[in-house]
């Protein structure tokens, strides 16, 4: 007895319709680069803000005043816009978010500006604009913390 033998493999033939194209916008590729550059700007402006010979010192108290002064030279109308402006609003604006982080690590007294920077840094990657009223109320509370110090 021999077992039958299966059928040649031949590969199909026929057009099977356009290849569709790759995505040329993915959103969360544009969010993804957005908090990579707010991140390693940051980085670029705390090293900044931290290699100035500034008289409130190392610490807690320093990162936090360093960050206060990176949000005050922030203009918001700049942030996105091309060139040097664009450069220098994002990288202070980065900065103090950083450094508001680093403020409250170090102590907690500076925990409400770091949270208020974080909340500015989330609305504004949620709306991609400083102009939204979210965005204008949390940068707002951020800089009244500022002035308060």
């Amino acid at each position: 007895m021999s077992s039958p033998t299966p059928p040649a493999y031949t590969a199909p033939s026929g057009d099977f319709g356009p290849t569709p194209p790759a995505p040329r916008f993915r959103p969360v590729s544009v969010a993804l680069l957005v908090v990579g550059l707010v991140l390693g700007a940051g980085g670029v402006g705390a090293a900044w803000a931290l290699s100035d010979d500034d008289p409130t010192g190392d610490g807690a108290a320093g990162d936090a005043h360093r960050a206060c002064e990176a949000l005050e030279g922030f203009d918001e109308s700049d942030y996105g816009a091309k060139g040097a402006k664009g450069d220098i609003a994002l990288n202070r604006y980065a900065a103090a978010v950083v450094l508001s982080a680093a403020a409250a690590a170090g102590d907690h007294e500076y925990k409400p500006l770091a949270e208020a920077m974080r909340r500015v840094q989330n609305q504004q990657l949620r709306f991609a604009d400083f102009a939204e009223p979210a965005v204008q109320k949390d940068l707002k509370a951020a800089r009244s913390l500022c002035a308060d110090m």
